[in-house]
């Protein structure tokens, strides 16, 4: 094998490893072996992978490498919440948040450096769209925060038991930066190593993917490789959609409910989780809870109502506590499941929609979109 550059296996899947160790004569088996050093112990230096041959081993080192994306800062939430920075290049850098709780470890993680979707309540839709992560950049984050929890002065816990490397990390969402599935091949991948027992081994119900509603991908997701799915759906009708997720014009509700429910043909869960940002005064009333009970008479569901995350640019305001404990409790007596999301990592920025990273914006996104949505929602408030 020639190459100007050394191949970066992080990204690469099984049979991938295996056409690659076969170059070199190298069995299937082999290529299990590697694929449990790289992903199952986090082991970059192919001379520690001790029970690979040493010609491989040389092979290895003269063709490749085990490279994640370079952490460029790390910060630490009073309440215990994760959040780390990473350099992609060409001043791109994208988040990863690891949320620790009593019954699971979760981390949030970015598949795209910025965002197309550009929803006005998300600060990372401020920054535009820059580019797509690799597989090995997705992946990447995962594998370099279970390598830093391991090696953390304090010891991982769920629940009352200490952890050992398969579940320090319990859970994997993409919620991070970017609409997971306008990178589809790439999330793909990554995905593939998370299920697989040879990787992270991570059962497909605590893997979900979070989308604003790109249908013709949920329906490739579901038969490529169904896990957990989240919509992000903000809005119960097509005209507030608009404004709030403006990739429903591409793809309006009924279109989007139709998918959702040809999704839970093949899904791990029984329902969709419909994600719900709380702002005040636009999308909290008696009637908008209503209308989400009219949609869950069309899609199995449970509802996720998240305070917003006010950023300077919004111009937004959370809806008051006691609005969000009604319309939970309004949805809740239509017979609908609905949780409240707890605010984690705020003080960090690390809060659901405040991932945006100290980053360049080259769309100018942050002085077209309030002209184009904020300004417009705010006409309608008044």
């Amino acid at each position: 094998m020639s190459s100007l550059e050394p191949t970066n296996l992080l990204g690469l899947g099984p049979e991938q490893l295996v056409e690659l160790v076969a170059q070199w004569g190298g069995k299937p088996f082999r290529a299990r072996q590697l694929q449990r050093w790289i992903h199952q112990r986090q082991q970059d230096d192919f001379g520690q992978m001790t029970d690979l041959a040493r010609e491989f081993r040389e092979q290895l080192t003269a063709n490749c490498v085990v490279t994640a994306p370079s952490m460029s800062h790390e910060h630490i939430s009073s309440d215990g919440t994760r959040k780390w920075l990473f350099d992609v290049g060409s001043n791109n850098a994208v988040e990863a948040v690891f949320i620790p709780e009593d019954d699971r470890g979760t981390l949030c993680i970015s598949s795209q450096a910025g965002c197309t979707v550009a929803c006005p309540f998300c600060s990372t839709g401020y920054q535009g769209f820059n580019r797509n992560l690799t597989t090995s950049e997705i992946i990447g984050q995962l594998w370099f925060a279970r390598r830093a929890l391991l090696n953390a002065p304090e010891t991982a816990r769920i629940g009352d038991a200490e952890q050992t490397s398969t579940r320090v990390i319990s859970n994997v969402v993409m919620m991070g930066m970017g609409e997971p599935l306008l990178n589809y091949d790439q999330v793909l991948g990554a995905l593939r190593l998370m299920l697989d027992d040879n990787a992270y081994g991570l059962s497909r119900r605590r893997v979900t993917v979070s989308t604003s509603g790109v249908v013709p991908m949920m329906d490739r997701l579901a038969k490529d490789c169904p896990v957990a799915l989240a919509v992000s759906l903000h809005a119960p009708n097509d005209a507030l959609r608009d404004r709030l997720v403006p990739l429903n014009k591409k793809y309006p509700l009924a279109e989007l409910l139709d998918a959702c429910n040809r999704y839970l043909e093949h899904a791990p869960r029984d329902f969709i989780t419909f994600e719900y940002i709380m702002l005040d005064g636009i999308n909290d009333t008696d009637q908008h809870a209503q209308e989400l009970l009219d949609i869950a008479r069309i899609v199995r569901c449970k509802f996720n109502l998240i305070p917003f995350n006010p950023f300077p640019q919004s111009g937004l305001k959370r809806s008051s506590a006691a609005r969000v404990k009604q319309f939970a409790q309004r949805l809740m007596d239509g017979g609908v499941v609905t949780t409240v999301r707890k605010t984690r990592g705020d003080d960090i920025a690390a809060a659901c929609g405040q991932l945006a990273g100290d980053i360049r914006d080259r769309t100018r996104i942050e002085q077209r979109l309030p002209d184009r949505a904020v300004i417009q929602i705010k006409q309608e408030r008044a």
